[in-house]
């Protein structure tokens, strides 16, 4: 039986070796240390600073969620700090509750779906021009402002641009004076996305909603075909019916009354009506021939003039 001497390696031969235990090393440092996707980070109690941006706070099962820098949570009974949610480079502005999810507009014109039971973060989802008007880029006098007074107005604007709808399901619509997106909360899906006529803008701080519409208010600066001007117009939004429109003033404000029905003010000259959000319609005015023996008809069924 024949044998072979053990063959030693030389200095040529180990370095193919080592050449591929550094990449592999290298390769397994980068993958620990490749950022997060969108910056995501959840601590535990006391590892992040808790102080708060605004003093905005929410109540949901046994917590109380609280906005700033990022999304806090607290024991409801014992205010211990239970943990914090963070996006690297982002500020959270503003939290709205969609059924059971917390929902945050951040200050880079991302919004976040959270689920607070299990701090899970359910979905992201980036609306063009959000982060350039929470920030007033670009409008007169905006290079002026105090710091404070810059975060006034993104505070002021992220709950405006923040709509939250529970009907059929939770769903959240997104507006900003050039665009308006409605997102499925249970998985993020984009639903609809709709923008204004050329000329116009939506004006989300006159936007409210009900339990399954968001009213969303339009002014116009331009004019059609033929010169005149564009009048306004309330756009409502839904997710399982076509939109509606309903011709308004340019100044037209908007109240939610309840879970489907709004106060549409339209001035002095048309006054205060109230628009149901199940029919997508305006309410008759008790007293006018659409209501007949409007006065043994049920309470609700007609709007006082």
């Amino acid at each position: 039986m024949s044998w072979k001497p053990v063959r030693s390696l030389s200095p040529r031969s180990v370095l193919p070796g080592l050449a591929v235990l550094l990449v592999l090393g290298a390769g397994a440092a980068a993958h620990a240390n490749k950022p997060v996707p969108f910056g995501d980070r959840v601590d535990e109690p006391g590892v992040a600073d808790a102080s708060p941006v605004s003093a905005q706070s929410l109540a949901t099962g046994n917590l109380e969620l609280k906005v700033g820098p990022g999304l806090e949570a607290y024991d409801q009974t014992t205010g211990e700090h239970l943990w914090s949610y963070r996006r690297e480079g982002a500020t959270a502005l503003h939290l709205a509750m969609a059924g059971e999810s917390a929902v945050v507009v951040w200050d880079d014109g991302m919004i976040t779906s959270v689920r607070p039971s299990d701090h899970a973060v359910r979905w992201h989802r980036a609306v063009p021009g959000l982060a350039d008007w929470l920030r007033a880029v670009g409008e007169p006098g905006a290079e002026t402002r105090s710091d404070t007074e810059r975060r006034d107005t993104e505070l002021e604007r992220a709950a405006a641009a923040l709509q939250p709808v529970t009907e059929p399901e939770p769903w959240v619509a997104v507006v900003t004076p050039a665009l308006t997106m409605g997102f499925r909360d249970r998985d993020g899906d984009l639903r609809f996305n709709a923008r204004p006529l050329a000329g116009c803008s939506y004006d989300p701080l006159r936007t409210v909603h009900t339990d399954n519409t968001v009213l969303v208010p339009r002014s116009c600066t331009g004019g059609n075909g033929a010169g005149h001007p564009l009048p306004g117009l309330i756009t409502g939004f839904r997710l399982d019916a076509p939109n509606w429109l309903l011709n308004a003033g340019p100044n037209v404000l908007l109240h939610r009354l309840d879970g489907h029905r709004a106060a549409v003010d339209d001035g002095p000259i048309v006054g205060t009506r109230t628009f149901d959000t199940v029919q997508g319609a305006l309410e008759p005015v008790c007293g006018t021939p659409a209501v007949v023996f409007e006065a043994v008809r049920p309470e609700g069924t007609c709007s006082k003039p």
